[in-house]
């Protein structure tokens, strides 16, 4: 979206940032977000806010700074509008289940799984530093590194929603068009 805020755009009657933070409230006893923007702190009063650990690598830098604060942490981009409260239970109990370093939900995606709609574990942190230590890259190949990954199954994922709608993305005008039609349809 040309660089623009695009959590900050209101899906509905609300903020995509407001209902992914309303989705996690449901489930997790604090919120940390992490963003590299200035202003950030004013997004969500009351939410601490971390920069990056390192400020243009990705994604996985900002789950990278989340682990490194606040170790056990749930994960959800904050362009998600349409994340549900009991998916992010289910993740956390599978990864509690599993003894996962990582879990996450499969989905239609073009890889597969959703590594920003996550459970990571504290014990990803020296994997995840070794990752940015020698490069970096896609979540994807930081993920081929971790030994306990449990990827919940598509027809688990699906009990709580459909996935193309669960991880709807807003990324570009055209998205946030769609997920607000989506939204006025509910």
């Amino acid at each position: 979206m040309a660089g623009a805020p695009k959590g900050l755009e209101v899906v509905g009657d609300r903020r995509v940032i407001d209902r992914v933070a309303t989705a996690l409230r449901e489930v997790a006893p604090e919120l940390l977000l992490v963003a590299n923007d200035a202003g950030a702190s004013r997004w969500l009063p009351g939410v601490a806010v971390l920069s990056d650990l390192h400020p243009g690598a990705g994604g996985m830098a900002g789950v990278e700074a989340a682990v490194s604060q606040a170790g056990d942490v749930l994960v959800v981009a904050w362009d998600m509008p349409f994340i549900t409260a009991s998916l992010l239970r289910a993740l956390l109990e599978a990864a509690r289940a599993h003894d996962a370093d990582v879990a996450l939900p499969e989905s239609v995606s073009p890889y597969g799984f959703e590594p920003f709609c996550a459970f990571y574990s504290a014990r990803t942190l020296p994997s995840l530093s070794a990752f940015f230590a020698s490069g970096g890259g896609p979540a994807r190949d930081f993920l081929r590194q971790v030994a306990r990954v449990y990827r919940m199954p598509l027809a688990e994922v699906e009990r709580h929603g459909d996935p193309r709608r669960l991880f709807f993305s807003v990324n570009t005008r055209e998205d946030l068009e769609s997920a607000r039609d989506m939204a006025a349809a509910e």
